[in-house]
């Protein structure tokens, strides 16, 4: 395996510190509790972000890459989903914009192909 696999590359330090713990530790959630200094229910509710986070990050349908990190962000607590569903419309509307700027313009061009030059015999 000679790259590194999209969901890990979307985790932070402090991420894969845990799940390294979390696998020298067995997979005991009730260790890694006691090896961190909280409880156990505070622990379940990290691996919790961080299954999400890795789901986010590892599920191919997103439109683009923005999406991708709105998710993420989602996924680990940072950005309050109401408000990622704002960014993500305005996003969208704007890509569209952007769109329908640039047909606009291959029209224009491709107008200009097909209209005779000044100077040219017909």
């Amino acid at each position: 395996m000679n790259t590194i696999p999209v969901w890990l590359k979307s985790l932070s330090d402090e991420d894969i510190q845990f799940l390294k713990r979390f696998v020298l530790a067995s997979g005991s959630l009730k260790a890694l509790a006691e090896e961190y200094g909280i409880s156990y229910p505070t622990v379940r509710t990290r691996l919790d972000r961080l299954i999400e986070k890795i789901k986010a990050a590892d599920h191919s349908g997103y439109e683009d890459d923005f999406h991708r990190a709105v998710q993420l962000m989602i996924a680990d607590g940072s950005l309050p989903t109401e408000t990622a569903r704002r960014l993500l419309q305005a996003h969208r509307d704007v890509v569209k914009q952007k769109q329908t700027d640039v047909q606009s313009v291959l029209k224009k061009l491709a107008g200009l192909e097909s209209a005779p030059v000044e100077g040219e015999a017909s």
